[in-house]
């Protein structure tokens, strides 16, 4: 299988974790604040990443001193700060508009990937599926004509909710710019350790250290598991398509509302499903034409 394709599988698989992480979290808030379900998530996130080296027979957690400050850049930014933004966000708006607006990475992502990942050169069918894929996500989570019109997304939870997104792609830079050779396991590893000692430490001083609710320990070990598949497609895509590819958890997140909850599709929602498979397509697509043309202009 192309290094390509391999990075898409991954980068999917993550979108159905980032699709069932809002549920479960909701589940859990009901027994649970967001601080405490941010400790335990990372503590077992943690773990699960651990054990992972583990089945793997990689324990080893040593890394270089170069790569120490973007591992604490994406543990403070990525986890410490989006992370625990995204869940109090959580709090104040419903499911489906943190997952619209928490996977609309692209949009930042694309600006800072100009300014920091010069090398990644986009194709044309890059460009048609990351359009048609932020169409497809819009369509899926609006519903109907009607409210795609009348959407109204700057709450303060939504500008909480923004505000991770913006943070959350700033980290996937970082990661990729300067951590594509570590160890995806190790890399999640820390990215939750220091999140866990520091939000445990905050919740052992208030007397609130324990486990709440069984959907506390499922968030963190989906949570781990989906870092890492995302970790390792970001390795094998340019990070305008990891972006864009993310934008397919609004439909998983739908699907989980026909199968969960017994909501229905609407036609408009169909049609956005249908653009979302075209999207994926493309940016699966490899154009050998452009790579040709590339090579006869050096």
């Amino acid at each position: 299988m192309q290094i390509k394709h391999i990075g898409v599988a991954a980068i999917l698989s993550a979108s159905v974790i980032w699709a069932i992480e809002p549920i479960i979290a909701k589940l859990s808030f009901t027994s649970a604040d967001f601080l405490q379900t941010s400790a335990i998530r990372a503590i077992f996130a943690a773990l699960t990443a651990y054990l992972i080296l583990l089945f793997r027979k990689k324990p080893s957690l040593k890394v270089r001193k170069t790569q120490i400050p973007p591992i604490l850049y994406i543990a403070i930014v990525g986890t410490l700060v989006a992370d625990l933004l995204y869940f109090l966000g959580l709090t104040l708006v419903p499911v489906i508009n943190a997952v619209l607006i928490g996977h609309m990475q692209p949009i930042f992502i694309l600006f800072m990937a100009w300014f920091a990942l010069r090398q990644d050169i986009l194709t044309k069918y890059d460009y048609a599926g990351i359009v048609i894929m932020i169409c497809s996500a819009v369509i899926v989570t609006s519903g109907t004509v009607e409210n795609l019109v009348r959407l109204n997304i700057w709450s303060m939870g939504d500008m909480i909710v923004l505000i991770a997104t913006i943070t959350w792609a700033s980290a996937a830079i970082v990661m990729r710019r300067y951590l594509r050779d570590i160890s995806t396991g190790i890399l999640t590893f820390y990215r939750f350790l220091l999140a866990a000692v520091l939000f445990s430490s905050i919740l052992f001083i208030q007397g609130r250290l324990g486990i709440s609710s069984f959907y506390q320990i499922v968030l963190g070990v989906i949570i781990g598991v989906g870092t890492m598949l995302y970790y390792e497609g970001l390795k094998r895509l340019k990070a305008a398509q990891v972006g864009a590819l993310e934008l397919s958890t609004p439909l998983f997140a739908a699907g989980l509302g026909i199968i969960v909850l017994g909501e229905q599709i609407t036609i408009f929602q169909g049609c956005g499903i249908g653009l979302l498979c075209v999207g994926i397509y493309l940016l699966s697509k490899k154009e050998v034409h452009n790579s040709k043309n590339i090579i006869n202009n050096t």
